[in-house]
């Protein structure tokens, strides 16, 4: 009788997952979801290929932590069999609470982060599984004495991250996103209970440093991308305005529930079996259906920037090192009313400026660590002669509707 579930996935070819638990959460309604949740968002506007999901993410992620736990074994690092089921679990479950378009509408739909979700859908699986996933909740909120493992769920070099820089490049087909996974995790090891890099990987460490910058500003923040993005928040939170006037939306229960209410952290814990069921009813078809009903709604307004999301006639956004000046966002803001007759205060829906920012390599978060053949271990910042840039690139924007001025 086979032992494991096969599949092909388009990355990394043929993988498994082992029948029991780890297959029962991935059959579960909770997961299954993640097929409908696009993993980069709106990306596939600028990308076409760029339609996979939080779905292909999490088996990929799965299948990166089974190479790393057999890799780190290998070392002689104690990892048992029950720890190496729970932070299987861990990475399964780590993106089971995105909402629809995935980051996107984090803030707008709720105010709560992706990461507490996925907290709150586990304390319920685990009440569900009988607690069979308690090793699993305590290492991905790192309160498990092995550090190394929370690192692996969460950290600089997490499978997380090793699975959507490789899968991303993959999808949307931007070279420069490719990154050596495979030796990144056979020169990963174990010291004094923390994740380090064997010193022979540092080159493959610096080109992962690289490829994430660069996938940031080509794919993750590039301009078109963020224009869709922004108008996609616009249309809700002007949806939003209008339901709580009284007016009503031929959209999923799910959404017209969210739309009628806010909900904060504090609600989804006290709350958290109602809320999650309706939160886990939502996905990507409910906005875009919505968006498509929208687009002929009577609100001009809503109906334009539904329009332009569901047809792609999409805002222009101007990125800049510095500020916008306020006269020049003003003009444009004048120019819009004067061409398209909404009010000033309407015209912020269509008018709006903001800023984005990355870095190479961040000091703040447990920074990754190298270990030399000495046995000393650095931290990648104190490493000199592979000094890797730390300080935040911060770009402003404009956006606007093409066209009009």
């Amino acid at each position: 009788m086979a032992t494991t579930k096969i599949f092909n996935d388009p990355v990394y070819g043929f993988v498994s997952i082992p029948y029991g638990i780890l297959f029962d959460l991935v059959e579960h309604p909770y997961f299954q979801r993640l097929r409908q949740i696009k993993q980069v968002s709106m990306t596939h506007y600028v990308y076409p290929g760029a339609l996979h999901t939080r779905f292909h993410h999490a088996l990929g992620a799965l299948h990166l932590m089974t190479q790393v736990i057999e890799v780190l074994k290998g070392k002689n690092i104690d990892i048992s069999d029950s720890e190496a089921e729970a932070v299987c679990i861990a990475i399964l479950l780590h993106d089971i609470g995105h909402g629809p378009f995935s980051h996107t509408l984090e803030n707008t739909l709720i105010n709560v982060h992706h990461e507490e979700l996925s907290n709150l859908f586990m304390e319920q699986l685990n009440e569900e599984f009988e607690g069979r996933l308690s090793l699993a909740i305590q290492i991905f909120n790192d309160q498990y004495p092995k550090k190394f493992l929370h690192q692996l769920v969460s950290g600089q070099l997490d499978m997380d991250r090793m699975d959507y820089l490789n899968r991303d490049s993959f999808f949307t087909g931007v070279s420069e996103g490719v990154i050596g996974y495979d030796r990144i995790i056979k020169m990963l090891n174990v010291k004094d209970g923390e994740l380090v890099v064997e010193e022979k990987g540092i080159y493959s460490i610096e080109k992962f440093l690289i490829a994430r910058r660069l996938m940031y500003w080509q794919v993750y923040l590039h301009k078109t991308v963020l224009a869709v993005e922004q108008m996609l928040i616009r249309m809700l939170q002007r949806a939003k305005e209008l339901t709580r006037s009284g007016v009503v939306f031929n959209i999923s229960p799910s959404l017209d529930f969210f739309l009628h209410q806010d909900f904060s952290s504090a609600d989804f814990k006290s709350n958290r079996n109602i809320l999650l069921h309706h939160f886990a009813l939502l996905d990507d078809v409910d906005i875009m259906a919505a968006a498509k009903y929208m687009m002929h709604h009577e609100d001009k307004l809503l109906a334009y920037l539904a329009k332009g999301i569901v047809q792609r006639k999409l805002f222009k956004l101007i990125f800049r090192n510095d500020p916008f000046d306020s006269n020049y966002v003003q003009y444009v803001k004048d120019s819009i009313v004067k061409s398209t007759g909404v009010t000033t205060e309407e015209v912020n829906y269509l008018v709006f400026t903001g800023t984005e920012s990355n870095r190479t390599y961040s000091t703040s978060k447990d920074e990754i660590k190298i270990l030399f053949k000495s046995g000393e271990v650095r931290r990648m910042s104190q490493v000199q002669e592979y000094n890797m840039q730390s300080n935040i690139v911060t770009k402003h924007y404009l956006c606007y509707p093409k066209g009009v001025i």
